[in-house]
C-alpha cells in the first residue's frame, strides 16, 4: 500500500447530527442543508454523483448537476441516448451523492426516476446559454467519435444553422426526476464517529426516521 496515500486523513469537527434538530420530511432537511451549503459559496454545489446500472447488473457512476427539486424529488438533466439514459431506460432504480466536504456533509439518495414532461424540459432548455442550447444538437453523448475536430467541426455547422436563435428542443434531451425512497444525512464526526440519519419512505408516503452507525 502507498504510505502516502494511507496516511491521509482528516478529523471532522464542524458540526454535529442528532434526531431532534433535524426536520420530520428529509425533504425539508435537505432544504435546510442546501441554504448552507448556498451560503457556504461551495463552488458547483448543485454537483453531485448518479449511479445507475445497466441491464446486466453493471453499475455505473459519474457527476452532473442537480437542477431542481421539490417535494416529489430531484431534477437534471441529460442526452437521453447517453449511457447512463440507456441505462435508466432499462432500471428505473438510481442513487445520488452529494458530498459537501466544505460542511463535513453527504446527502445519499435511491430512488426510482423517470423523465419529466417536454414542456419542462423545454422550459429549462430554453433558459440556458445559447451555446449549451446548440452543444446538445451537437454531441452525440456515449457515442464513439473520431477525434475532437470532428465535434468542433460539428458545432461550427449548428451555430451557423441556428444563428438566428431560436433553437428547438432536441428530442433525444430533457430531464429526469428521482423519486426518492431513501435518503440518507451524514455529518463527519471526530474520530470516524460519524452521524447518520436515514429517512425510508413508508406506504403511506409518510417518512421513518433512523439512526445508523457510522
Amino acid at each position: 500500500m502507498n504510505r502516502d496515500i494511507s496516511s491521509i486523513r482528516k478529523d471532522y469537527q464542524l458540526a454535529s447530527l442528532d434526531e431532534a434538530s433535524t426536520a420530520a420530511n428529509p425533504i425539508d432537511q435537505f432544504e435546510h442543508w442546501w441554504e448552507d451549503a448556498i451560503q457556504s459559496n461551495i463552488d458547483e454545489v448543485n454537483a453531485f454523483v448518479l449511479s445507475t446500472v445497466n441491464a446486466n447488473g453493471i453499475p455505473a457512476s459519474r457527476v452532473v448537476l442537480l437542477k431542481g427539486y421539490t417535494p416529489e424529488g430531484f431534477v437534471f438533466f441529460t442526452n437521453y441516448e447517453s449511457n447512463k439514459g440507456k441505462e435508466i431506460e432499462s432500471n428505473p432504480n438510481v442513487a445520488m451523492n452529494f458530498f459537501w466536504k466544505e460542511l463535513e456533509r453527504q446527502v445519499r439518495i435511491t430512488g426510482t426516476i423517470k423523465k419529466i414532461s417536454t414542456e419542462e424540459s423545454e422550459q429549462y432548455f430554453h433558459s440556458r446559454p445559447i451555446g449549451s442550447q446548440v452543444g446538445a444538437w451537437t454531441s452525440p453523448q456515449s457515442k464513439v467519435i473520431p477525434n475532437r475536430a470532428y465535434l468542433e467541426d460539428l458545432m461550427a455547422l449548428n451555430l451557423e444553422k441556428y444563428k438566428e436563435g431560436n433553437v428547438p428542443l432536441p428530442p433525444h434531451w430533457g430531464g429526469y426526476i428521482v423519486h426518492p425512497t431513501n435518503i440518507e444525512f451524514w455529518q463527519g464526526r471526530s474520530s470516524r464517529l460519524h452521524d447518520r440519519l436515514h429517512f425510508t419512505l413508508n406506504e403511506n408516503h409518510s417518512w421513518t426516521k433512523i439512526r445508523l452507525a457510522p
